[in-house]
């Protein structure tokens, strides 16, 4: 019996027992155990911990599996894409990384068709940045968009440019940086949900900025001279932050000595005042015997102060038999 003239599992047996003896009764077991796993292994699929499976049956999207072990229907009904939606994507502008580490290699080769830049101040600067993203939605990427790589990489570098040509130079390279950054990844985050693409800008990060080869030197004079120019600014500034400050508080100690002074006479006055008040009182109380007081108290205070006291009689009519004239003589005295 041949192949041809099967008719049945009993014909299989037959053919089986013929060319393989008593093992071909197992045949038709073979058989389907192997059809089995045909089966098995068109059903059974896994999705990574980091991803979702997107199923489509006959073409159309019917559900979304999470990570683990799932079942689809065998033979091409039911067809599995897994989307990575935990990984951070990366794409590099005007660079390329050779070999990620602790000391990542570049490639050599430059690219100004994505670098070179105009500036709002008509100068040019290669600018070169990078974007990382992430799949927020698994069904927009592969249903609502082609291919969202370069949906990516056209928008930035549209949103990039156009930033850029918002800024001067020296902004771009120096004080602007991190205001470029956030505002590229905002504008970048808009245009993406406009267009449906499921893409989640992670951010959006300037690399190094600078001016083509051809300008540096030049450049570089430019940069020098504003260096020095802040140098002295700041220089102004420190000297002016020690004077002022100085002067103030030279002035402020003048103003509490005026007005201490102040004070102290008015207090004095006031003080002086007073007493006058209370002796002219005690005065009209008792003239002569106030009067008497007034003078021993003057009297007090004025003669410890004199050198030489002369006392005269009140009978005495003339001071010169006072005067020690025959010593020194009296032009000398």
């Amino acid at each position: 019996m041949d192949w041809k003239d099967v008719r049945g599992p009993e014909d299989i047996i037959d053919i089986g027992r013929k060319k393989f003896g008593d093992y071909g009764k197992f045949l038709p077991i073979a058989i389907l155990g192997f059809f089995l796993l045909i089966v098995l292994a068109g059903t059974i699929y896994s999705i990574g911990p980091d991803a979702v499976g997107v199923v489509q049956r006959f073409g159309r999207y019917a559900y979304t599996t999470s990570p683990g072990l799932h079942i689809k229907l065998p033979f091409g009904i039911d067809r599995v894409t897994p989307v990575k939606i935990q990984r951070v994507f990366k794409e590099e502008f005007g660079i390329r990384t050779l070999r990620a580490g602790i000391k990542t290699q570049y490639s050599p080769r430059k690219y100004p068709e994505e670098s070179l830049m105009l500036t709002g101040d008509l100068n040019i600067l290669d600018v070169r940045w990078i974007v990382q993203f992430k799949v927020k939605d698994a069904i927009k990427l592969l249903f609502k968009t082609r291919d969202p790589v370069d949906n990516v990489r056209d928008i930035s570098e549209v949103v990039m440019r156009r930033l850029v040509g918002d800024y001067r130079v020296d902004e771009v390279l120096t004080t602007k940086r991190e205001e470029i950054n956030d505002l590229a990844q905002l504008e970048m985050q808009k245009i993406l949900d406009s267009y449906r693409t499921g893409v989640q800008v992670v951010t959006v990060k300037l690399q190094d900025v600078n001016p083509p080869d051809e300008v540096k030197p030049a450049f570089n004079e430019v940069n020098e001279a504003k260096q020095e120019k802040e140098r002295m600014i700041n220089q102004a500034w420190e000297a002016y932050n020690k004077a002022i400050p100085r002067a103030r508080g030279e002035a402020e100690k003048v103003i509490r000595e005026a007005e201490g002074y102040q004070l102290d006479k008015v207090n004095r006055a006031k003080g002086e005042a007073e007493r006058f008040l209370d002796t002219w009182a005690e005065y009209k109380k008792a003239p002569q015997i106030t009067q008497k007081r007034l003078y021993l108290d003057t009297m007090m205070e004025v003669l410890p102060k004199a050198k030489e006291k002369y006392i005269i009689d009140p009978q005495q009519t003339s001071i010169l038999p006072l005067l020690n004239i025959g010593q020194k003589g009296g032009s000398q005295q």
